[in-house]
C-alpha cells in the first residue's frame, strides 16, 4: 500500500462533525453545529425557484454574477461608506470558508507567520499550514476575551505576512471597536502586513453595538480582505455562498486561486440573492430577530448554576459550567450529548493547546420550541450532575 505524507497530520476531523454526528448517533438535540433549524424566506426559495426555472442553471461569471456584485457594493457603501468597485474588487465564492481558503493561499507562501487569535474557527490554522506559513498564536483570555495589542505588536518581525481577525467572533460573541482597530492599523500601517477580516456575522449584533467593519477605514483599504457569508446572514447555510472584498492588486491575485478552487458559485442563488438584497430590512432587522433568541434562551437557564458569558454578536452563547462539575469541557460535551440528549462544543476546540476554562458554547438559532426543550434537558443534567 502506498503510504501518504500528510500535510495535515495532526488535523483530525472537525469538531463541529464529531458533535453533530454523536447528536444523530444519540438523538441528542443540536446545539453544537452553528446552523439554524427554522425555515429560509419563502421569497428567496421563491426567487431562487424563478432563476432555475428561467434557465439560469449554468455556470456563472468567475468573479460572480455581475448584477450580485453591484448590489453589494451598494450594501458596502451605504452601512460603512466605502466604495469597492464590483467588477474589480468584490467575488462571490462558495460560502466564507472558500473565501477564507483562497484569501490565505492568495497571500501566504513559505515561512510566512499569520497571527491568528485563540479560540479561533477551525479553518484559519489548517489553511496556513497547507500553504506553508506558520500560525502565530494569541491567546484570548477568558472572561473577555480580548485582544492585548501589546502582544500582538511584540510579536511583529519580517516574516510577518497577515493578521485574521474575526468580529462578531465565533465562538465566544466578542466584538472589536474602534479602539481595536485603531490598535490594528498601527501596527499594520508601517509593515508590509494583510488584514484577513472574517465579518461572516456582521449583521447579528446586539444591545445596540456597531459593527466595526474594516470596510469604515479607508487607510486600511490597501491591506484588507473581508468575508462575509449570505449562508449565516440569511438562515441558509447550506447553500455555500458568500462573498469577497478586496482591492484591486489583492483581488486579482484572490482570483488566480478561485478560478482553480471552485470557479464559480452557484448561479440562481446569485440572481436571487441580488434581487432580495434590494429589501435591506432582510438583513437590518437581524439583530433583533436574533436578539430575542438569545435572551429567550438566557431566560430560560438564568436560574441555573451556568454562569452567562455575556455574547454581543453571533448566535453562539458561552456558559461556565465550574460550578457543576470538574470534568474538563470535552468529557462533558460528551456527557450532555451521549446522557442527557443536548449536543455543545467544548471551547477547548478552538485552542491548539486545547486550553480549558470550563466553557461550553450553545449555538441558540434554533426555533422557540426547540430551545425550550433543549434547555429542559439542560437543567434536568445539571440538576443530575451537581446533585
Amino acid at each position: 500500500m502506498t503510504m501518504i505524507n500528510s500535510k495535515l497530520p495532526t488535523v483530525g476531523t472537525s469538531i463541529f462533525a464529531v458533535m453533530s454526528e454523536m447528536a444523530n448517533k444519540y438523538g441528542a438535540i443540536n446545539l453544537s453545529q452553528g446552523f439554524p433549524n427554522f425555515e429560509v424566506s419563502e421569497k428567496i426559495i421563491e426567487l431562487v425557484a424563478q432563476y432555475m426555472r428561467k434557465g439560469f442553471n449554468q455556470y456563472a461569471p468567475m468573479p460572480g454574477v455581475m448584477i450580485l456584485r453591484e448590489v453589494i457594493a451598494q450594501k458596502t457603501f451605504k452601512l460603512y461608506g466605502a466604495k469597492y468597485n464590483p467588477e474589480t474588487e468584490i467575488n462571490i465564492t462558495a460560502g466564507a470558508t472558500q473565501a477564507i481558503f483562497t484569501s490565505i493561499s492568495a497571500i501566504i507562501q513559505k515561512n510566512d507567520e499569520v497571527i491568528v487569535f485563540e479560540p479561533a474557527y477551525d479553518s484559519y490554522v489548517p489553511t496556513i499550514e497547507l500553504n506553508g506559513g506558520i500560525p502565530v498564536l494569541v491567546q484570548l483570555k477568558y472572561p473577555d476575551y480580548k485582544i492585548n495589542w501589546d502582544e500582538v505588536n511584540n510579536l511583529i518581525n519580517t516574516k510577518t505576512k497577515m493578521i485574521i481577525i474575526n468580529s462578531p467572533h465565533n465562538p465566544t460573541g466578542s466584538l472589536l471597536d474602534k479602539n481595536d482597530i485603531k490598535k490594528l492599523s498601527d501596527i499594520v500601517q508601517n509593515n508590509d502586513i494583510f488584514i484577513l477580516s472574517d465579518e461572516v456575522y456582521e449583521h447579528i449584533i446586539f444591545d445596540n453595538l456597531q459593527h466595526e467593519s474594516i470596510a469604515k477605514y479607508p487607510e486600511l483599504f490597501d491591506k484588507s480582505i473581508i468575508i462575509s457569508s449570505f449562508g449565516k446572514t440569511f438562515h441558509a447555510t447550506g447553500w455555500k455562498t458568500g462573498y469577497c472584498l478586496a482591492s484591486e492588486p489583492i483581488m486579482r491575485e484572490f482570483r488566480k486561486v478561485h478560478q482553480f478552487n471552485v470557479y464559480a458559485s452557484n448561479t440562481p442563488v446569485q440572481y436571487a440573492l441580488a434581487d432580495f438584497l434590494q429589501n435591506e430590512n432582510e438583513y437590518l432587522q437581524l439583530p433583533a430577530f436574533y436578539q430575542k433568541k438569545r435572551d429567550f434562551f438566557i431566560s430560560l437557564l438564568k436560574n441555573t448554576k451556568l454562569d452567562i458569558i455575556p455574547t454581543k454578536g453571533t448566535y453562539f452563547q458561552l456558559f461556565d459550567f465550574s460550578k457543576i462539575s470538574k470534568l474538563n469541557d470535552t468529557e462533558l460535551s460528551v456527557l450532555l450529548t451521549q446522557k442527557y440528549k443536548i449536543a455543545s462544543i467544548p471551547v477547548s476546540a478552538f485552542y491548539k493547546e486545547k486550553i480549558d476554562s470550563s466553557v461550553l458554547r450553545f449555538c441558540f438559532a434554533k426555533d422557540n420550541q426547540t430551545l425550550e426543550k433543549a434547555c429542559e434537558k439542560l437543567i434536568f443534567a445539571i440538576e443530575d450532575i451537581d446533585g
